[in-house]
């Protein structure tokens, strides 16, 4: 559709006011902007048209699409175009009470909850006549309320991945208007599933490009975890063949377990020739049955690890299994949404951190791997936020040191300069004053090397940036910290802080 009629309302002052009022769509409203500052979690633009009395605005993403989100905290795409955003907002003018109908809802639900809400509507302003006016002079059908409100659903599914909405000064994403999508796990492995289905109908292409394809091999793997039939062996057979050649994954561990379960002793073979891959096979699956092992001890083993390890169902597979395939696959948006809710639900309740057998101690590994994962996904913003957390939660010194100058680094590559400082000021801090026997020996590892390292970087890039006084002061700092380094520490930082205090002389 074309956004025709948002020009006219833009002509004409009557029709503009009729769709502010009854219908909540007021493009007077476009000046103020959102109640805060915000952006789409994939970086897409947005432009502001209008908003209605509730602090709700009405935004134009690059591809059209209209994003509406309320003044508390949640959004969803509501039409492919301005004008099918309009149709629906004149069609239902309480349709924000319609955005959990499901599609198993009957027509007599719909139509009794509609004729419910806009009876309420009227008891306190007209809409019939408003409405049969504007639609008239835009040139709108008179569609259905059910037709509208299947509209509606289908527009809000569409909201995740492309258009999460996040607050842009905290970097958290609002709540989803309207029914949930798929979980990860599905589309994640619809590739695989269909894989797996060539597979097992013998297409010989197919055995040899899945094998061949890391990526495919991996995703087919975890559809046969979840998909389990009798007449798989030989196929699982093939594929953990070929998996050895990423040497130690999950998806090796598990295809060794599948054709574990099957209890063939002809298989003890493969399995151990499988192990003596390389050093971290011979490790990972170090407990596989030697030879000579029964039926029942090789079926044994592979349900124990099996259980502890993998199982029938998707659902139970941590969120990091599914965000690395989704990856893996160019699901980019998929993943970092998903990684952003998870970091979000972390710090609403940073209790999910706490150790089982310790509920005074935090377990930070998910906040170390929720920042790798986003800086590898090139999205320095979240990366930052997840190791700002983490810096801020740890409990001994060593940990704060080296969660800190993660941070700095971090904070240096997003061009954060001051910030980086003081993040190194806090480190250096951790290291003077530890109060704990953690860092006794930092000097003479490479945590300490890593630290100088990460003083000398930042130093450079003040340099760069024009700012000598604070050049020279953190020049002066990481001397401080090189000296310390035992000899081997010292020897892997010498060219940089030779380099560093030679850039250092250009600038002053």
């Amino acid at each position: 559709m074309t956004d025709h009629a948002l020009w006219l309302l833009r002509q004409d002052r009557r029709l503009a006011e009729l769709a502010a009022f009854p219908f909540g769509f007021d493009l007077d409203r476009a000046a103020h902007g959102h109640v805060e500052e915000v952006r789409l979690a994939s970086g897409g633009p947005l432009e502001t048209v209008a908003g209605d009395d509730t602090g709700g605005t009405y935004f134009v993403c690059a591809d059209g699409s209209v994003l509406y989100a309320d003044s508390e905290g949640a959004a969803g795409i509501i039409g492919s175009s301005v004008d099918e955003a309009l149709e629906l907002v004149i069609g239902l003018p309480g349709w924000r009470g319609y955005t959990r109908l499901s599609s198993d809802d009957s027509e007599e639900k719909i139509l009794a909850c509609v004729a419910e809400t806009e009876d309420e509507i009227r008891e306190h302003y007209g809409i019939d006549d408003e409405r049969a006016e504007l639609r008239a002079a835009l040139g709108f059908p008179n569609r259905s309320p059910v037709e509208l409100v299947g509209r509606l659903r289908a527009a809000l599914l569409r909201t995740e991945p492309e258009f999460v909405l996040l607050n842009a000064d905290e970097g958290c994403a609002y709540d989803r208007i309207g029914p949930a999508g798929p979980p990860l796990w599905e589309p994640v492995l619809a590739a695989g599933r269909a894989d797996l289905a060539r597979l097992r109908e013998g297409d010989c292409t197919a055995w040899r490009e899945v094998a061949e394809d890391p990526v495919r091999r991996r995703i087919t793997l975890r559809a046969a975890q979840f998909d389990r039939a009798e007449g798989d062996l030989e196929l699982l057979r093939h594929l953990l063949r070929h998996e050895t050649r990423s040497s130690m994954t999950d998806e090796l561990r598990l295809a060794a377990v599948l054709v574990g379960l099957a209890g063939d002793t002809g298989d003890l073979p493969l399995l151990l020739e499988v192990r003596k891959t390389d050093f971290d096979t011979a490790c990972g699956l170090s407990e596989i049955p030697e030879p000579g092992a029964s039926a029942d001890e090789l079926q044994q083993w592979a349900r124990e690890l099996d259980e502890s390890m993998f199982g029938t169902d998707p659902s139970d597979e941590p969120v990091s299994t599914w965000t690395d395939l989704a990856r893996d696959q160019g699901m980019t948006d998929l993943a970092r949404v998903t990684l952003i809710r998870e970091l979000d639900s972390i710090f609403m309740d940073q209790s999910r951190l706490r150790r089982p057998e310790v509920p005074r101690s935090l377990a930070t590994d998910p906040l170390d791997w929720l920042a790798r994962d986003f800086e590898e996904l090139g999205d320095l913003p979240q990366a930052l936020r997840a190791q700002r957390l983490n810096a801020a939660l740890q409990e001994t010194a060593w940990d704060r040191a080296s969660a800190g100058y993660t941070l700095a680094r971090l904070e240096r590559e997003a061009g954060r300069l001051p910030q980086a400082a003081d993040s190194l000021a806090a480190v250096r801090d951790a290291l003077a004053t530890p109060g704990d026997d953690s860092l006794l020996h930092w000097q003479r590892v490479n945590l300490g090397r890593f630290i100088a390292e990460e003083h000398y970087r930042l130093t450079l890039a003040l340099a760069d940036a024009g700012r000598p006084e604070e050049t020279r002061a953190l020049l002066a700092a990481a001397d401080a910290v090189f000296g310390e380094l035992s000899g081997n520490a010292a020897n892997g930082v010498r060219e940089l802080a030779e380099r560093t205090a030679a850039r250092v002389r250009e600038v002053n």
